[in-house]
């Protein structure tokens, strides 16, 4: 399996050790603002099980993201295949979830960046999109950083997301890897 080293980040396959903080982290009311629901330890568990086995299965995929300095586990960033219907699909999706103290220090936007090159140079994706409820301004923020671009035409309601449930709405965001690449991020 890969691992991706950032300036202040190790992306890589999880551990036995990372399972209190994963908990810790998908029961914090801040951090899963955005989703229908906190989860219990079980469920917390089984997530972090799927996780690991995916990243198995394919040398890539949702890495835990520690903290070089302190080695702390601050949560998780990489690339994941949605698994739902959607207009935009079949699509990779980076992805970022971290505890709350790690917010406003550039660290989901640091580690997004180098999970995004590793999804175009090693993997050879040749699009990238990401998702979230359209009241998520600080991960719609993180997008933006990265590239990606919005068009209201292609919004969608999460299906797996009860009708009528205010997070439902979910904008996207996509980039190719010509316009990455075209932005100076390619290695050469």
């Amino acid at each position: 399996m890969h691992t991706i080293l950032t300036e202040r980040l190790l992306l890589r396959p999880w551990c036995e050790a990372d399972r209190e903080p994963f908990r810790a982290m998908n029961a914090d009311p801040r951090v899963m603002e955005f989703f229908p629901n906190m989860l219990a330890d079980e469920e917390s568990d089984r997530a972090m099980d799927r996780i690991q086995a995916k990243l198995e299965e394919r040398g890539w995929g949702l890495w835990a993201a520690e903290f070089r300095p302190d080695k702390s586990l601050l949560g998780f960033i990489g690339l994941s295949v949605p698994g739902f219907e959607a207009h935009f699909m079949p699509a990779v999706e980076i992805g970022w979830r971290l505890r709350c103290e790690a917010w406003g220090k550039g660290l989901a936007t640091e580690g997004a960046r180098a999970a995004m090159r590793f999804g175009f140079e090693n993997v050879g994706l040749g699009e990238i999109v990401s998702f979230t409820t359209a009241a998520n301004l600080r991960s719609r923020r993180v997008m933006e950083k990265l590239g990606m671009r919005h068009r209201v035409r292609d919004d969608f309601d999460h299906p797996q997301i009860a009708e009528g449930h205010p997070l439902r709405r979910h904008v996207l965001y996509r980039i190719h890897r010509g316009t990455w690449q075209a932005a100076g991020n390619a290695a050469g």
